[in-house]
């Protein structure tokens, strides 16, 4: 009797066990697959830097910025990003002789540039980190 009910508890062990392992293989695959591994070939786009998935909202890795974006909650604009602590018009970028330049809004929570908040219009360089509501973005310019 007790033979085989140790017989039993015995492959019921390794059935959990593969049964763990296969599951953790699963987990493995699903995050690798979603990794976007395609190359942004624009030469002007802003990067997310924060992590999406701790993000309560949609918002893309990368967005062209090409010759001037508008960023903000509401549809009009080029960029949509439906967080609550940004303005339905928050800012807009623009190109200007080769020169790319951010503008807030009026903006309510505001906008910042590495860090200081932007009162005018300034100009931004690649490397540039732009911050509004619960997002930043790294500002790339390959040119």
């Amino acid at each position: 009797m007790y033979n085989i009910l140790s017989l039993v508890f015995k492959y019921l062990f390794i059935f959990v066990i593969y049964f763990f392992m296969i599951n953790i293989i699963r987990l493995i695959y699903l995050d690798i697959k979603g990794i976007n591994m395609t190359t942004f070939d624009k030469n002007t786009y802003l990067k997310l830097i924060n992590r999406k998935e701790a993000l309560p909202f949609k918002v893309k890795e990368y967005y062209s910025v090409d010759d001037g974006v508008s960023i903000g909650r509401g549809n009009q604009n080029n960029i949509v990003i439906k967080d609550q602590y940004i303005s339905k018009q928050h800012l807009k970028i623009v190109k200007d002789e080769d020169e790319y330049y951010l503008e807030d809004l009026n903006s309510a929570n505001g906008s910042f540039v590495n860090g200081q908040r932007v009162m005018d219009v300034i100009r931004i360089k690649n490397g540039d980190r732009i911050n509004l509501g619960q997002v930043e973005f790294l500002f790339v310019n390959k040119d």
